[in-house]
């Protein structure tokens, strides 16, 4: 398995990959507005703390959201009329997917990944 960056580099990088704004509320992460990196499928679930796991959230979502469903919580921000980046989730899912197949282990991750897509595809 290749080394993974500290929390601060993978934070730079996942704004460099997908932009300062949060991929659930859209809010740009400037400012008051602190971003961090969301584990799209929870640690608890068996995530882990890949490149190919995080996005950019700001910390209002990520706290928010807690262990909830990816699909779960694209509804819910919905609901609250903020307009999530699907797209760009199904996106790191399917990286996480692909990196998973190349890089083996994380078997309690891929029941609830393959679940995700199936829901958001």
């Amino acid at each position: 398995m290749t080394d993974q960056p500290d929390r601060a580099t993978r934070l730079r990088e996942a704004i460099d990959r997908d932009g300062d704004r949060c991929v659930w509320c859209r809010r740009r992460c400037t400012g008051l507005v602190r971003p961090t990196t969301e584990h799209l499928v929870p640690r608890v679930k068996g995530g882990p703390s890949w490149r190919e796991n995080e996005v950019v959230a700001c910390s209002r979502c990520n706290r928010q959201r807690g262990h909830a469903a990816p699909a779960d919580w694209i509804a819910e921000c919905e609901r609250r009329g903020w307009s999530p980046d699907v797209a760009g989730v199904v996106r790191s899912l399917r990286a996480l997917d692909r990196a998973i197949t190349v890089r083996g282990g994380q078997r309690r991750a891929r029941p609830y990944l393959a679940a995700q897509l199936r829901r958001l595809t």
